[in-house]
């Protein structure tokens, strides 16, 4: 595996060729010292034994499709599935590819391009799609720019899969959260969309103010309010380390897991789009280009 470092007066980048993983993002404190606020592996190998998709790339479709399969200009799609779910690419995800490291610069706003390519029907996609994942530092915040080109129409929804973790605390429990979310997607037993949305106000997941998480753990998909790019705000009280996501995209897929402290936000379209005639479009045509716009932003407040 290859690794490349950027840095600037406030964050340091690690970046892996395989799965374009975030390693690991060192933030600036106060008083000098880096905090990590990625789960991540300190020895590379150790990701080609993962199967939480700790930090990498996810594609081509970002979360669960339902059907084995979609219709697109008529003509049926199948896709690999387990226990009737396909999720976050299937066997050949974006995740487990060696991508190609385009362009590094270490300039003021450093930055690293990485490109990978998927062949016509790979996991059963339509198209061969060429995809740009770029990491950028400016000031105090990571930007991830994903892109994409396909030579015949198919369905794309990309993003990154990190889990932050703002402290060294064995628990996120008393992590401040803010959602500026008013809805989510109803989920079946299987975690697949319904087609229905539920406004979130009162309701157990409703985060329109900040409170603590405590020990409740999501695996929800909060519909942003499409008045404000910013959908995230996260503040850890131990660290003093506050962390706000801004994006173009419509979703955030917020997962807590339960057997590791950390805290996914996967910005991106609703799952299941390529099934659901009313959820927002995924499908790129030839001469399109897909583009997904994250920014985390990391502040010191008391």
């Amino acid at each position: 595996m290859k690794q490349v470092t950027i840095s600037n007066e406030f964050i340091t980048l690690i970046v892996l060729d395989y799965g374009a993983i975030i390693q690991k993002l060192m933030v600036k404190g106060k008083d000098g010292k880096y905090t990590n606020v990625v789960v991540g592996y300190n020895h590379p190998s150790r990701y080609r034994l993962d199967d939480n998709y700790l930090g990498a790339c996810i594609g081509r479709y970002a979360g669960r499709i339902s059907k084995n399969s979609f219709e697109l200009d008529r003509e049926k799609f199948f896709l690999h599935q387990e226990d009737g779910v396909h999720l976050h690419g299937g066997k050949e995800g974006f995740h487990q590819k060696y991508w190609t490291i385009e362009e590094v610069s270490y300039t003021d706003d450093p930055m690293v391009k990485l490109s990978c390519k998927s062949k016509h029907l790979e996991a059963g996609y339509p198209g061969n799609l060429t995809v740009n994942v770029t990491y950028k530092l400016v000031n105090n915040a990571l930007q991830i720019i994903h892109e994409a080109v396909t030579d015949r129409s198919t369905v794309v929804n990309l993003t990154n899969h990190s889990y932050f973790k703002l402290d060294d605390a064995p628990y996120i429990d008393a992590y401040e959260l803010q959602l500026n979310c008013p809805y989510i997607l109803e989920m079946d037993e299987h975690l697949l969309p319904t087609g229905n949305i539920i406004p979130v106000r009162g309701k157990d997941y409703d985060f329109l103010l900040p409170r603590d998480i405590g020990i409740k753990r999501l695996d929800t998909d909060f519909i942003k309010d499409l008045g404000s790019e910013m959908v995230v705000e996260a503040h850890s009280k131990k660290s003093g380390i506050s962390m706000k996501i801004y994006t173009n995209q419509p979703l955030v897929s917020v997962y807590t897991p339960l057997d590791f402290p950390g805290i996914c936000f996967k910005v991106q379209n609703y799952p299941d789009a390529p099934n659901q005639t009313d959820f927002p479009n995924s499908v790129l045509r030839p001469g399109e280009t897909y583009n997904n716009i994250a920014i985390f932003k990391f502040d010191l407040v008391s």
